[in-house]
Formats: structure tokens, C-alpha cells, sequence
């Protein structure tokens, strides 16, 4: 089914039923494996309806609008799946809801991806496309179909703000063609989505701020090089709350991934001023700065162990209540106390003391969607009535395992080679005494990120399944600070690698790895750096499992050549030795161990080139390896079926080279 006729079809969310299974292994890698049960839950403004965007396992989503009041539920929209997807929704009104709609294809050799917005009535009788239309003429198609960046305009109540992207025209010599570019906002009407430009687009504009009531307040401009390539420096401008010229507010350059300077993230229209984030003391922290001229940033939060890593915003105003940061956990400090009390009773009341996160809100905010999970609970959504005292249960985010016991998920760290602390995360099987027990060291993706306390899938199957897993925080994650995240776990790869190595040795140390049955398994980055362990330490682990991994830092580098982020691609990889001293491709004759790599064709994150070429350079050296690649999937492998396989293929292969019963 193409993207056009979403608009006249939609079918009701239900559950593929999973077939027969042999054995054990099948059965809990099919309810491992399986897709999330719902993605997305919102409330309409004036609380008398719900939304929910389901999945399907042959990786279509559905949406449903249901009544409040009387349980009445009816489709609204539906994805085939493949290669189209339903991201998100939101109630902008009362009878209407806006879904963001992803689509990937492949033309020729190369893959094209598209966001694009659909607004649809709350009876799903009436859908239109609400991004703006690309003109043949145009020169370039984007990918991006425009964003809602505020959904009050004033005098318009059925009118949301929108970003545009505008590309210039093949007919500039002619009276219709045209020279603008950049990114434009626009009001746009949900019932019959007509157009007005709110702001032109300027050339290098890539993002605004508008201050919640309709009125563009900031916006970020990129500088962009003679070969059309962004560089590394963005410019922050403002606009006075009476309106005006836009004025250099701030300017931020980056290095290796790493900002300098103020990072706009919210108006506070109240106070005429900005929050935003910059770094204190190493570390990433909330600031406040005023609108007026030559005014400083005034220090709100900092936190001397963690980066405060993003806004909490409530509500269709998206109000700023708090913020958050990870230390061992992640914490929200709320602004607003009432709000903060509410969660902290939840967590409290919930059975697993799970971790709460308001998802959506009423326009008075008297009804509340309410996620809360924890280490051994994937998830529930409730609905909260702060006048009633309500909680009431929506449903739950993986109902295929709600009859699964969870192993809980421990802080720990463990020492470098050079005596520094790593942080890690250690879960270990249900009824384990934690020794001799063969055991998976699992690095993050990334590498600008960091593992979290919370469910995670992959960690749980293979616990239930007998193994402990370690998760480190290896120097090059975020959320640390910029000395911890060093030049980034490509740039100082042998510092990332190597934390990673010594957590396998860690574990040996301590009799948590029974002999000989380390393995490590990783997914993007953490692919690559299961790769590269076997290059820096061939012996260590016995089994190597490497989902969509980096394999060559050259080929990664040369992969953003067309794209308009090639030079911040470029400096963030960087040039030198690492580069060739980096890519376990190019250092196949160090391997001892087995390798299972597992790869989507229309991977945009990492070209599934990568690991063909890994496969090539392996077999040709005589090494063993296996290699499977699923068709029509990209990076995150969302398929239950790919990843059932996945999970059964990889415990297979571990207890075969494991020797694990």
C-alpha cells in the first residue's frame, strides 16, 4: 500500500499470533523479539478522548481514538509496514489529531527516507496531508516534512505553526521561479490546511523557537560551506517580544561532538528570557539569559557528577516543568511541585517503584497520561484525574511479557588499566548466585550516548536465558561531562575499546564470567566495538556478536560525502592513524574468536555495507564468521520477525562456542 492510500484505508490494532515454537529458545526470543505492544498514548484537549498508536508484527502500527466515557474505539489510521511507519500523534484539537508518517525506500542504490504529517479527524473519515507540498521545479526534494513547533496562533484557533523547508527553483530566470531556501514557518490550517507564511526563509535558517503563544522568538542559522556542506558553527538570533529585527543572541561551535557556547532551548515569555544549556565546570548545565542586550547567562541547575541532559514540558502548550539528568538513575527535578509531588507518590504507590514520565496532558492539565516503568517492568501507561484522584491502568507497553519474570538491573564499576572507575550497569539471571556463569559484555551504540537503568529487551532475553550481562558506560559516552567523553569513541577509540575489554576483564577477575565463556555482543557503535575488542585483544572474548556494526571509520567517513553534514561528519571521525588503526576491517588476521553479524539492507545509520565488507575481508582470512541480513529493514532491525531471529540465532551461536548447555 503506497503513502497515498493511508488516506482511505485503516484497519483495527490487533497482534499477529505468534506460531508454534520448537523449544525454549524459540519461544522467549519470540516474546522478546517481538515489537512493543503500543508506541504512542496522548489525550485530547478537553480530556474526552485517547489516542493509541499500536503495532503490528509485520511491522505495520494502527491508530485508534477512543472514548473516554463510553470505551468506544475507532481506527484512524493505518500503515502497511515495511516501509512506511507511523511515528507518533498528537490532539491539536478537540476532533482533531496530527501523525507523523515515516517513509524509506530504495531507488536504485541508494535509500531515501521522508517524515511527513497527516492530519486526520478524531471519526477518521477526514485525512489530509498537512506537510506542504515540493514543487517539481524545486531543486532538491526533502526528507523533512516539516515540524509543529507551536500549536497557538493568535486570531487562528484552528492554525498550527510549521516548519518548511523551501528549496530554490529551476526556473529562476522566470517570473514563478524562485531563489529562497532555508527553513520557513508557516501558519497552517488543520481543517483545510491552507498556508500562510509567518516567517520567510532565510539561507543557513534550520530551526525556531516560538515563545507557546504563536510568536517566533529564536532561530538557529547554520553556516554552510562553498561546497554546501554545514559547518561547525551554528548562530543563534533573537527577535524582541514587540517584534523587529533578529539580533545575534549567541554562537555555538562544536569540536569532535563536543559544544561551546549557550544552546537555546526554550522562551520563557514571562520573563522575557531564554532557557538553554551550556557547559559549567565540565559539564552540561541549565541556564537562564535574559532577552536584554549584554545581559550574562544566569545559572538554574547544575549537577557535579552529570550533564542535565534535556527540558520536561507538559501539556499542548509544552510548558517547561522541569528538567532531567542520569546519575546511576534518571532523575526529573520539577520546576513545578505540585507535578513533582504527583510523581513521586506514583513511584511510591506502583508496584516495581517504577520511574514516572507524564506523557501527555489535558489544556487544563486536570487529566494527565502517565507512563511508569522500571528494570523488570517494560512499561505501563495510566490515565490520572487530578480531581477524581483516579489512576487507571491504559495499558501495558509489552503485553507479551507480561507473564515473564525480570532480573533486576544493577549499578556497578569497575577499574580501567589506568585505575579509572567505569560505571556499568550489571544484571544478572533470576536465582543466580552471580558466579561462574557465562556472561555477555554489551556496549552501547552511539557513541555520543550512554546505557540507562530501565528495561531493555536485549539484556532481559539473554538473562532469562542464564546469562549475566554487563553494560559499560566506557569513556566516550555523554551525560559525564566533556573530560569523560574524551574526542569521542571514534577519535579515542583505544580508550573506549579498551574500558571496554577491561570490563570483560573485570568480570573474569571477579568470578562473575565462568572460564572460557565470555562473549560480547553489541549493536551500532557497540557493534563496532565488539569488532575492535578482537583487534585490540584477540584472547578476551571466546564469541564476538556485532548487530549493524561500524567495520571501517574510512567507509563511515566517506558514507556522508553527498549529505550536507560530510564536514561535521568529517570532524567528528577526525584524521590520522585511528582512522586505519580503528577499523577492525582492516585488521581481520587478529581475530581468534567466532563472529555472528546481523545487518538491515536499508540501514541509514550505518551503510550495510559495512558489514558486508567485514564478512568479505573475514571469510578471505580464513576466520570464521557468519552473516545474516534481513531485507526492507533499517538500523533498529523493527521487525518481530528479524528480531525473533536475531535473539534465537545469537543464543544459538553463544552456546555453541560458549559450550553452554
Amino acid at each position: 500500500m503506497s503513502i497515498a492510500k493511508w488516506f482511505c484505508g485503516v484497519a483495527l490494532m490487533s497482534l499477529v499470533a505468534q506460531p508454534a515454537m520448537a523449544d525454549e529458545i524459540d519461544n522467549a526470543a519470540a516474546k522478546f523479539g517481538a515489537r512493543p505492544s503500543v508506541l504512542d498514548v496522548g489525550i485530547s484537549p478537553d480530556g474526552d478522548k485517547m489516542f493509541i498508536v499500536g503495532t503490528r508484527d509485520d511491522g505495520g502500527e494502527n491508530a485508534v481514538v477512543i472514548d473516554i466515557a463510553t470505551k468506544n474505539a475507532v481506527p484512524v489510521l493505518s500503515s502497511q509496514g515495511s516501509t512506511e511507519k507511523i511515528t507518533h500523534c498528537q490532539f491539536v484539537l478537540e476532533d482533531r489529531l496530527v501523525c507523523g508518517i515515516y517513509v524509506f525506500e530504495r531507488t536504485g542504490g541508494d535509500v531515501f527516507a521522508a517524515t511527513r504529517l497527516a492530519t486526520i479527524s478524531a471519526d477518521g473519515k477526514d485525512m489530509k496531508k498537512l506537510s506542504a507540498p515540493t514543487k517539481m521545479s524545486a531543486y532538491y526534494q526533502s526528507g523533512h516534512g516539516g515540524g509543529i513547533i507551536d500549536y497557538n496562533v493568535a486570531g487562528k484557533p484552528d492554525s498550527v505553526l510549521m516548519e518548511r523547508w523551501v528549496s530554490p527553483e529551476k526556473t529562476t530566470s522566470s517570473i514563478i521561479g524562485s531563489n529562497d531556501r532555508g527553513l520557513a514557518v508557516e501558519a497552517v490550517d488543520l481543517y483545510s490546511t491552507k498556508r500562510t507564511v509567518v516567517e520567510r526563509p532565510r539561507d543557513g535558517a534550520d530551526f525556531y523557537i516560538t515563545d507557546g503563544k504563536g510568536n517566533v522568538r529564536v532561530m538557529r542559522t547554520s553556516r554552510v560551506n562553498a561546497a554546501g556542506h554545514t559547518t561547525r558553527e551554528n548562530n543563534y538570533f533573537l527577535r524582541p517580544a514587540a517584534g523587529g529585527d533578529w539580533k545575534l543572541f549567541s554562537t555555538v561551535t562544536f569540536d569532535s561532538g563536543l559544544s561551546k557556547g549557550f544552546i537555546p532551548a526554550a522562551v520563557a515569555p514571562e520573563r522575557d528570557s531564554v532557557l538553554g544549556f551550556e557547559n559549567y565546570q565540565g559539564r552540561r548545565a541549565l541556564f537562564e539569559k535574559s532577552f536584554a542586550d549584554g545581559s550574562e547567562p544566569k545559572l538554574l541547575l547544575a549537577n557535579p557528577t552529570a550533564d542535565v541532559s534535556s527540558l520536561i514540558r507538559v501539556g499542548r502548550n509544552q510548558r517547561v516543568v522541569g528538567v532531567s539528568y542520569v546519575t546511576d538513575r534518571r532523575f526529573v527535578e520539577y520546576f513545578d511541585k505540585e507535578l513533582g509531588g504527583l510523581a513521586s507518590a506514583l513511584a511510591k504507590s506502583l508496584p516495581n517503584s517504577p520511574q514516572i514520565t507524564i506523557q501527555d496532558a489535558s489544556k487544563d492539565e486536570k487529566k494527565l497520561v502517565i507512563y511508569a516503568g522500571s528494570d523488570i517492568d517494560p512499561g505501563q501507561y495510566y490515565l490520572f484525574d487530578k480531581d477524581t484522584k483516579q489512576l487507571g491502568l491504559i495499558m501495558g507497553v509489552r503485553s507479551q511479557l507480561a507473564d515473564v519474570k525480570l532480573a533486576r538491573m544493577t549499578s556497578v564499576s569497575y577499574p580501567a588499566a589506568d585505575g579509572t572507575m567505569i560505571p556499568a550497569y550489571l544484571t544478572l539471571p533470576l536465582g543466580s548466585t552471580g558466579k561462574n556463569i557465562p556472561t555477555i559484555v554489551m556496549p552501547h551504540g552511539g557513541p555520543a550516548s550512554r546505557d540507562e537503568w530501565g528495561f531493555d529487551w536485549l539484556v532481559q532475553y539473554f538473562a532469562t536465558q542464564g546469562y549475566a550481562v554487563l553494560q559499560p558506560n566506557y569513556r566516550g559516552s555523554t551525560g559525564y561531562g566533556t573530560q569523560w567523553f574524551e574526542k569521542n569513541g571514534f577519535q579515542s577509540w583505544k580508550t573506549a575499546i579498551g574500558d571496554v575489554n577491561d570490563a570483560g576483564r573485570w568480570l573474569v577477575s571477579q568470578g562473575i564470567a565462568a572460564p572460557g565463556k565470555l562473549a560480547i555482543v553489541g549493536w551500532s557503535y557497540g557493534g563496532y566495538a565488539a569488532l575492535q575488542s578482537a583487534v585490540l585483544d584477540p584472547d578476551l572474548y571466546k564469541a564476538i556478536v556485532a548487530i549493524a556494526p561500524v567495520t571501517d571509520l574510512g567507509q563511515l567517513k566517506e558514507e556522508s560525502r553527498g549529505y550536507t553534514n560530510f564536514r561535521i561528519m568529517e570532524n567528528y571521525i577526525g584524521v590520522g592513524p585511528h582512522i586505519d588503526e580503528g577499523s577492525p576491517a582492516r585488521h581481520v588476521d587478529r581475530f581468534k574468536a567466532p563472529v555472528l553479524m546481523f545487518h538491515g539492507d536499508l540501514d541509514m545509520n550505518v551503510s550495510v555495507q559495512e558489514s558486508r565488507l567485514m564478512e568479505s575481508r573475514l571469510k578471505a582470512a580464513g576466520k570464521s564468521v557468519t552473516y545474516v541480513e534481513f531485507q526492507n529493514l533499517e538500523h533498529q532491525l523493527d521487525s518481530s520477525a528479524a528480531r525473533t531471529k536475531m535473539l534465537a540465532d545469537t543464543d544459538r551461536f553463544l552456546r555453541r562456542v560458549l559450550g553452554v548447555n
